[in-house]
C-alpha cells in the first residue's frame, strides 16, 4: 500500500511539474504517457489459457490517450508465427488518423523499428511515449495512412527471442498489418494494399516481410518497401562492427538470440565456438539490457570486451555462418519497388555495405531507388529520408513508381555496377526539421534538440549519463545501435 501511495505521489509530482513547465500538445502527451506508463504492466501479461487464433488475430487492445494530435492509437497483443512455426503472441502499436476514412479506406504501413534492445522490457510500445520510435509517424498520418508497429517477438510480451532472426521479425510485421486490418476503427482499405517502412534492424525486418509476404500473407497486396540503413548483410555487418563497442552490443543481442532459438535443433551451436570465455560469459547478461536507460551499463560491458569478444569470425565459422546467411535478406525476390536511404557518415551500417546490397538488388532485376544523404549518421538517416519515403509511397500507390536510381551524395551515378540506371539529383535536407508531430512550442523543440544531441553523442562515442534517458526515450531519433 505504501509503495502504491509513493508511486501515486511521484506521478502527481511529475504531472504538476510538467503542467507548470510546458504548454504544447506534445507536453499533453507526456502527461498522458506518464499515466499510461504507470499502469501498462498488466497489459503485457498473457491470459491463461491464450485464446486460439490465426496470425494477425487480436487478443487484446488498449486505447492510448497519448497518441499524437489528430490520431487514435492503441497498444495491441496479437497472434503471429515465429521461425520455428510456433504460434506466439506479440505486442505493438497501431495508429490511425482520427478523421473519417475515405471511401476506399486507408492503406496500412507496416513499420519496423531500429534497435531498442532485445529483452521484453525494451519494447518500443512501452514507456512514456510508445509512438516515438515510429520515425516519420506524423508525415504518414498526414498522408492518411494507418501505421502498424510491431515490437518484434520477445519484446513487450515474454516470448522467443527474435533479434535479427528474419522470419520471426518479418512475420510479426505482416501480422501487425493484419491486426490493423482486423480493427474496424482504423478504416483500412478492402483492397489489402500495404506498404512497408523500416530503419536498421527494422529495415532487416521489413525486407524479410516483403520477401516472405507472397508465401506467408498472400492476401496482402504489397505495393512498395522503404528502408533506411538496413541490416542487409549480417556477415558484413558483424565484420564491420565487432571491433568497436556498438558491434559488441549488437553481437550480444544477436548471438544470445541465435543460441536461444536455434541451439536445440542445430548441433554444435554454442557461444563458446565463436566467443572468448569472457565474451560468452558476458553475452547473456548484456542481452537483457536495453539500449536506452541502461546504455551506460551495456556500453561499459561492451567496451571492456572490445578486442577480445570473438575468438573466431561468426561469418566463416560453422554453424554460425549458415545462420547469418539464412537470416540475411535476399533469398527470395521482392517483386515490388524498393527505396533505400543511406547516410554517408554512418559508422554502424557502412555506406559500402548498403551500396553492395543495392547493387545486388538492381542486378537481380529489382526496381530500386537508392539515395545517399551527405553528412548523415545512422541515428538520423530515417528522419532525413521521410519526405522521400512519403513521396515514394505516393508514387507506387498511384501506379507510377519512380524510375530506378543508383546515386551517390553528389547526385551522380554511384558506380557502373548498374549502368542502365539513370541519375537523379539528391539535395541535402540537413536544414529541415523532423519532429514526428505537429509544430511544437519553442520550449519543447529546445528539449527535443537537447535529447537528440545527447542520443547522438551516445551513438557516436558510446558515452552518456544514464539519467538522460531512463524510461523517457522521447525522442528516440538521433541514435540507434541497429
Amino acid at each position: 500500500m505504501a509503495s502504491k501511495r509513493l508511486r501515486a505521489m511521484a506521478l502527481a509530482a511529475l504531472m504538476m511539474l510538467t503542467v507548470a513547465a510546458c504548454t504544447a500538445s506534445g507536453d499533453r502527451r507526456l502527461i498522458e504517457g506518464a499515466v499510461e506508463e504507470v499502469t501498462e504492466s498488466p497489459f503485457y501479461a498473457l491470459p491463461s489459457p491464450i485464446p486460439s487464433g490465426k496470425p494477425g488475430d487480436i487478443i487484446r487492445t488498449e486505447r492510448l490517450s497519448s497518441a499524437p494530435d489528430g490520431s487514435i492509437g492503441w497498444r495491441v497483443l496479437y497472434h503471429t508465427t515465429d521461425v520455428t512455426g510456433a504460434d506466439i503472441v506479440v505486442s505493438g502499436v497501431i495508429v490511425a488518423p482520427d478523421t473519417p476514412a475515405p471511401a476506399g479506406g486507408r492503406i496500412v504501413v507496416g513499420w519496423g523499428h531500429p534497435t531498442t534492445g532485445a529483452a521484453a522490457k525494451c519494447a518500443p510500445s512501452s514507456g512514456i511515449d510508445p509512438f516515438d520510435v515510429i520515425e516519420g509517424l506524423r508525415a504518414l498520418l498526414t498522408a492518411g495512412y494507418v501505421v502498424a508497429a510491431a515490437d518484434f517477438p520477445g519484446m513487450g510480451v515474454q516470448g522467443p527471442d527474435s533479434y535479427l532472426i528474419g522470419q520471426s521479425e518479418g512475420n510479426s510485421v505482416l501480422d501487425a498489418v493484419r491486426a490493423a486490418q482486423n480493427m474496424p476503427e482504423t478504416g483500412t482499405t478492402t483492397t489489402n494494399d500495404v506498404l512497408l517502412w523500416g530503419h536498421s534492424q527494422g529495415g532487416h525486418a521489413v525486407l524479410f516481410a516483403a520477401q516472405d509476404a507472397p508465401r506467408y500473407a498472400p492476401e496482402l497486396h504489397l505495393r512498395g518497401v522503404a528502408v533506411a540503413a538496413p541490416a542487409a548483410d549480417l556477415g558484413t555487418l558483424f565484420d564491420d562492427d565487432i571491433p568497436d563497442a556498438s558491434g559488441v552490443t549488437i553481437g550480444s543481442y544477436a548471438f544470445d538470440a541465435y543460441q536461444s532459438v536455434y541451439a536445440a535443433t542445430i548441433p554444435g551451436l554454442s557461444l563458446d565456438s565463436i566467443l572468448t570465455p569472457e565474451g560468452a560469459a558476458a553475452t547473456p547478461g548484456m542481452a537483457q539490457l536495453c539500449l536506452f536507460g541502461q546504455h551506460t551499463t551495456i556500453h561499459a560491458d561492451a567496451l571492456a570486451l572490445v578486442g577480445h569478444y570473438t575468438r573466431s569470425d561468426p561469418a566463416t565459422t560453422a554453424p554460425w555462418a549458415g545462420l547469418l546467411e539464412q537470416n540475411t535478406p535476399g533469398a527470395s525476390p521482392l517483386g515490388v519497388p524498393l527505396f533505400v536511404a543511406q547516410g554517408t557518415a554512418d559508422t554502424l551500417v557502412l555506406p559500402s555495405a548498403t551500396q553492395q546490397f543495392v547493387s545486388q538488388e538492381c542486378k537481380s532485376g529489382e526496381h530500386v531507388t537508392f539515395q545517399l544523404y551527405p553528412n548523415t549518421g545512422h541515428g538520423l538517416i530515417a528522419l532525413k529520408a521521410v519526405p522521400a519515403v512519403t513521396s515514394f509511397f505516393t508514387d507506387v500507390i498511384n501506379g507510377a513508381p519512380p524510375a530506378s536510381h543508383l546515386l551517390n551524395d553528389r547526385g551522380a551515378t554511384a558506380s557502373a555496377r548498374c549502368p542502365s540506371i539513370p541519375t537523379r539529383e539528391v539535395r541535402s535536407q540537413s536544414a529541415q526539421t523532423f519532429t514526428g508531430g505537429r509544430p511544437r512550442s519553442l520550449r519543447a523543440r529546445s528539449t527535443i534538440s537537447w535529447i537528440r544531441a545527447v542520443f547522438a553523442r551516445v551513438y557516436a562515442t558510446g558515452s552518456s549519463n544514464s539519467s538522460a534517458s531512463s524510461r523517457l526515450r522521447s525522442p528516440y531519433r538521433a541514435a540507434s545501435s541497429g
